[in-house]
Formats: C-alpha cells, sequence, structure tokens
C-alpha cells in the first residue's frame, strides 16, 4: 500500500498506534488498550482488525488458535498519508500556504520557530550538496 495514497479512519488511528506500541500483537491486546478511551467490544476491534488486514493496513499470522497482527504500513507512511490529504483538501495540495497559515494562526513558541528555522535551513544545505 502506498503512503502517499493513505486514508485513515479514526478508528484505524486508533488501532494502528495500539499495534505499532504493541506488535506483534492479538486483537485482545489491542482492545484492553484502547478499552478506557474507546470503549470498543472486543468484536468490535476484532472485526475492525480484519478489515485492516484486506485493506493492507495490517498482517495476522495464526499461530494455533490465535491470530497475531503486524502493521503493514509504518508511521511515516501513514502520517505522510495525511499530510499529503490534508494539503489536497484544504490547501489545494500546496505546502507553501498551508505553512503560511499554521505560522500565522497557531501559537508557536519561540524554540519551535527556532525549530523551524533550523530543519528548513539544514534541507537547504543537504540539497545544495546534491
Amino acid at each position: 500500500m502506498a503512503g502517499e495514497n493513505l486514508e485513515l479512519y479514526d478508528s484505524e488511528w486508533a488501532i494502528l498506534e495500539k499495534v505499532w506500541e504493541l506488535e506483534p500483537c492479538a486483537a485482545g491486546d489491542v482492545q484492553e488498550a484502547v478499552e478506557a478511551e474507546k470503549g470498543w467490544a472486543y468484536t468490535t476491534v476484532k472485526t475492525m482488525m480484519d478489515r485492516m488486514v484486506k485493506k493492507g493496513l495490517l498482517k495476522a499470522r495464526k499461530i494455533r488458535n490465535i491470530y497475531l497482527y503486524r502493521s503493514a504500513v509504518s508511521k511515516k507512511q501513514a502520517r505522510s498519508g495525511e499530510i499529503r490529504r490534508t494539503l489536497k483538501r484544504a490547501f489545494d495540495g500546496a505546502f507553501t500556504p498551508m505553512m503560511q497559515f499554521m505560522i500565522e494562526n497557531e501559537e508557536l513558541s519561540d524554540s519551535e520557530y527556532k525549530q523551524l528555522e533550523k530543519l528548513i535551513k539544514a534541507r537547504k544545505i543537504s540539497r545544495s550538496k546534491k
């Protein structure tokens, strides 16, 4: 599954977060980890995880009478897909207007601004070396 085309529902994010943390894991492990926050029953989590296998988000391996799940996508792929989706929806796919919006409308600390400047400078340096 290509990370750039990844579109995750909130429920899929919740499950993937737990699978990344616990993998390999059984559906029961994930259900216990999200139960307090989501209130999902085991059957709900198991059904969602099985659908996520079909969608290519998770891999499942049967060992005796239990299925163990692993992620089929990395956090980086999932984040990339979400950012691209947001860019496409809210900013017609243009990165600069999104960054301008974030800088002008979010309260960033001085250290966050400095960190952004460092990242931009480092990227410029690495691109100039190519």
